[in-house]
């Protein structure tokens, strides 16, 4: 692993600084009335420091952690503050960066209670330290604890700003959830050094003091590598451990649910690609059978539970249960190609939930509803909303010159390569995407329009909060190589690292 040094704690002070200002409007009263603009201001300063950072990486070494920096945290347990970039972790910290101050400006106007909509803002900031902090750090303690803390902001934001009516409930569902997840990952974390000591041969390869390499059993491998990837798999969702994700979309603002299942959903997708396919590459590849298994379902689970679904909340967020299997199956199923795939898909994926969240929230906050069937004939009274709802559904579901496009495309090809079967059947939630949302779309915009609801098209502020992700939808539909590119070199290394072990471990 190459890793380059920094002379300047950059990564430190973008990590920092959303939360410096967070805690400073929840502390003072006196910040919390022009909470809002100072959140606005802080994001965009943070997005700026991303972009200053992502101009200075060297996409040459994608591979290699840059703007490095270590400093001793805790000694005693080999903890450290150790942050680094490569370039995944860098387009995921733009993405957030990017989508924190269009969800700030899509809730905008939303409370009339300035102090409320202050601090509900100053939590978006809090989240974003955790977000940054998740993608940059090289320490697996210091992952962990952003892993767990990131609980406590998400239950402000949805279970005291939520607008949903059981948003109490979804909240304390989705935390007992992470909780039950971040313990396991606890549990393997700390049981390293035990099996280490009384238990070497469990593990695949042990160093032996002349230097050599003792092949074990790899059945400490396997506990570690299960430790994680439940974890992982509660936080990308994936069936069966998924169900907290519908209540806590339906529940939350949002723009809440834009970042939790746009980028922080992401972490579940990222840990399985850095911590399991990474550092433990035989174990992935040995129980990458089981895990495409239950990729597939999810893929299937949330495609025909988004069909049947009459709430559009529960509908978008069910139709990221079936895109998480997409990506799930493109990590285990052996092709750097796929692999490729699934990382730009978490681009695009993030790009359209947003756009179709915050949509979602500008209809109902219109209509006072959430259910499909309450609306009706909008084509005709908002043009300007019917067309951005298409175009993101349509994006979603892998329209050719959309966002979505690429990334499935290179999945679905890259499976069949290595698995054909696999691929053949994640085709079948391809035809049933296409309903799920040409089908609300045209309940909602299509017929007769309601005599007894009066609805406004988008405003400037709303079309301004979505332009950007429309703009992003079509370039990375039609000019998506740069970042194929940069992303399939660290596949391939990825890759490239697991079949070495292979090798090594067939001899």
């Amino acid at each position: 692993m190459v890793i380059v040094e920094s002379s300047f704690p950059w990564l430190t002070l973008l990590v920092v600084w959303p939360l410096l200002v967070g805690l400073a409007i929840l502390a003072l009263p006196s910040l919390q009335k022009r909470g809002r603009e100072l959140a606005l201001g802080a994001s965009g300063i943070e997005l700026a420091g991303v972009l200053a950072v992502a101009i200075d990486f060297n996409f040459s070494l994608p591979g290699s952690y840059q703007m490095a920096e270590t400093h001793t945290w805790i000694p005693q347990f080999g903890i450290s503050w150790a942050l680094g970039i490569n370039v995944l972790s860098l387009v995921m910290v733009v993405l957030a960066a990017a989508l924190v101050p269009l969800v700030l400006l899509a809730d905008y106007q939303r409370d009339a209670d300035l102090g409320r909509a202050g601090r509900y803002a100053a939590w978006i900031l809090v989240l974003e330290f955790f977000m940054v902090l998740i993608f940059v750090t090289r320490d697996l303690f210091t992952f962990y604890l952003a892993f767990e803390a990131m609980l406590i902001p998400l239950y402000f934001l949805i279970g005291v700003y939520g607008i949903g009516e059981n948003r109490k409930q979804a909240a304390l569902k989705l935390v007992i959830y992470s909780l039950v997840g971040g313990l396991v990952m606890l549990v393997g974390i700390i049981s390293v050094p035990v099996l280490k000591s009384y238990a070497p041969d469990s593990f695949l390869y042990e160093k032996l003091s002349d230097g050599s390499l003792h092949t074990g059993s790899m059945s400490g491998d396997i506990f570690l590598f299960l430790t994680f990837f439940i974890a992982f798999a509660i936080k990308a969702p994936m069936f069966p451990v998924h169900t907290w994700l519908a209540d806590a979309a339906t529940a939350a603002r949002p723009g809440t649910s834009t970042l939790l299942v746009g980028v922080l959903d992401k972490i579940g997708t990222y840990g399985m690609i850095v911590v399991c396919l990474n550092m433990l590459p035989v174990v992935s590849a040995r129980l990458s059978g089981y895990i495409i298994v239950l990729a597939i379902f999810s893929i299937l689970y949330g495609a025909f539970a988004a069909l049947g679904s009459r709430n559009l909340l529960r509908l978008i967020s069910f139709t990221s249960v079936s895109h998480f299997g997409f990506m799930v199956m493109a990590i285990f199923v052996g092709s750097a190609y796929a692999l490729t795939g699934a990382m730009v898909y978490m681009v695009a994926h993030g790009v359209s939930i947003a756009a179709l969240f915050l949509l979602a929230g500008f209809l109902i906050e219109r209509g006072r509803s959430a259910d499909i069937n309450s609306y009706g004939g909008l084509q005709r009274v908002t043009p300007v909303l019917a067309g951005m709802f298409l175009m993101s559904g349509l994006a979603s579901v892998a329209l050719p010159g959309l966002s979505g496009f690429v990334p499935e495309y290179m999945i679905l090809l890259g499976t069949w390569q290595v698995n054909p079967y696999a691929a053949a059947i994640s085709v079948l939630s391809v035809v049933i995407a296409a309903v799920y949302i040409l089908l609300p779309y045209q309940k909602i915009f299509t017929g007769p329009v309601p005599k007894e609801k009066k609805f406004a098209d988008l405003n400037k502020r709303e079309r301004c909060v979505l332009t950007p992700l429309l703009v992003a939808m079509v370039v990375l539909g039609v000019w998506a190589a740069p970042l194929v590119g940069t992303l399939g070199d660290y596949s391939k290394q990825v890759s490239a690292g697991s079949v070495v072990m292979l090798e090594r471990n067939s001899k």
